[in-house]
């Protein structure tokens, strides 16, 4: 853990403990049932990887007829969910809390962290992933380290899907299971096949981070003070009909310097287009192996647009999860503009290299990127 003279800057068992404690109950299912769903999932997992590969023409086979995955698939419960995102944060953000560390000595507002403790912030953080362990379906977990009970790929990586909200999900919307938990499967699949076939994706991605990161310039009081903003809307601690300070920032708008603004703009670029391509192909594939798919599809963007009332949109906003959702329609934009305008071939041009990959810009103005990326490489004027 990452220490202040002594005192621990991010108590990260105790966050889990506090998101363990406080996530809400998955839907009832009796042990058999939860068998069965669990061999379905891993069922549906493994026949998405031939269709998406068969679709997006990554990730091909090799002479022998195999495609090598070292990423396994696991399928959580939500405190699995929980273990598995506090050990990729943790690896994530060591640059940032020992820049923070660095600097409590000397920033105004510093003092405030080594008071209250690492404790107080595992907690915060422990409530934060209490809301959000619910909501995900699944997952591709880029820079998950790997440990005993949580298996990763050598270079890291895993596929997480989570049985408890699948379910959820697929009985509000009353929708046909088998088909739903396929539909979700080829979502995260091929964000697996993302990170598998193009093999300099995952280095670029933890580069952007990490400069992000590096040019974090924060003051860690007020960052414990957002997130104790957050975990007291989770607690509906807000009064009512009190506006948000700062116009309702995110964590996000906290961190970002000059420097920032720029690698936040190509950060953006590549998850929309990783999120837009997964929902591409998921409806691309759809229609030939999930017969419901049109009716999942119509619920499924109802209840991503509508979301669960005040509070769940208060969240969103703090988390910046509004910016995700926008991410998937943007991308899904983007990525069926360029396949229409060049074709799938075409399309996979952006795997090249980082040089190839969608600007901020480009992914509102698909024609820009066919124009710099094909017609100059072709050639054309």
């Amino acid at each position: 853990m990452t220490s202040i003279g002594g005192t621990e800057m991010v108590d990260w068992n105790l966050a889990v403990a506090t998101a363990t404690r406080f996530v809400r109950p998955g839907p009832e299912v009796s042990r058999d049932e939860a068998r069965a769903i669990v061999a379905e999932l891993r069922k549906h997992a493994k026949a998405s990887e031939a269709h998406v590969r068969a679709f997006t023409r990554l990730a091909q086979p090799d002479a022998q007829g195999e495609v090598p995955h070292d990423t396994p698939v696991l399928v959580v419960d939500r405190p699995g969910w929980v273990r598995a995102n506090v050990a990729g944060f943790r690896a994530v953000l060591k640059p940032l809390l020992a820049k923070m560390e660095d600097r409590r000595s000397t920033v105004p507002g510093g003092a405030v962290l080594g008071a209250v403790g690492g404790k107080v912030t595992g907690v915060e953080l422990g409530m934060l992933l209490s809301f959000l362990a619910s909501r995900v379906l699944g997952q591709y977990e880029t820079f998950a380290p790997p440990s005993r009970d949580l298996p990763a790929g050598e270079q890291g990586g895993r596929l997480l899907l989570v049985a408890p909200n699948i379910v959820h999900v697929e009985r509000e919307l009353e929708v046909e299971p088998h088909d739903f938990r396929l539909w979700v499967c080829l979502h995260e699949e091929t964000h697996r096949t993302q990170f598998t076939a193009v093999p300099w994706l995952r280095d670029h991605i933890e580069g952007e981070i990490q400069s992000f990161l590096g040019e974090t310039d924060i003051d860690p009081g007020t960052l414990l003070e957002r997130l104790r903003e957050a975990a007291q809307s989770l607690a509906g601690a807000r009064p009512e009909g009190e506006e948000e300070e700062d116009g309702g920032r995110s964590l996000v708008d906290l961190v970002q310097t000059p420097a920032q603004r720029e690698i936040l703009a190509r950060l953006t670029a590549v998850m929309s287009l990783l999120e837009g391509h997964a929902d591409y192909v998921m409806d691309g594939v759809g229609p030939d192996v999930v017969p419901s798919v049109a009716e999942i599809r119509e619920k499924f963007q109802k209840r991503r647009a509508s979301g669960a009332g005040r509070l769940d949109q208060a969240l969103r906003k703090l988390l910046g999860l509004d910016a995700k959702l926008r991410q998937y329609r943007d991308g899904e934009r983007f990525v069926r503009a360029v396949v229409e305008e060049v074709g799938m071939d075409g399309f996979n041009r952006i795997w090249t290299s980082p040089n190839t990959l969608p600007t901020k810009q480009e992914i509102a103005k698909p024609a820009d990127w066919v124009a710099r990326v094909h017609r100059k490489a072709d050639g054309a004027p």
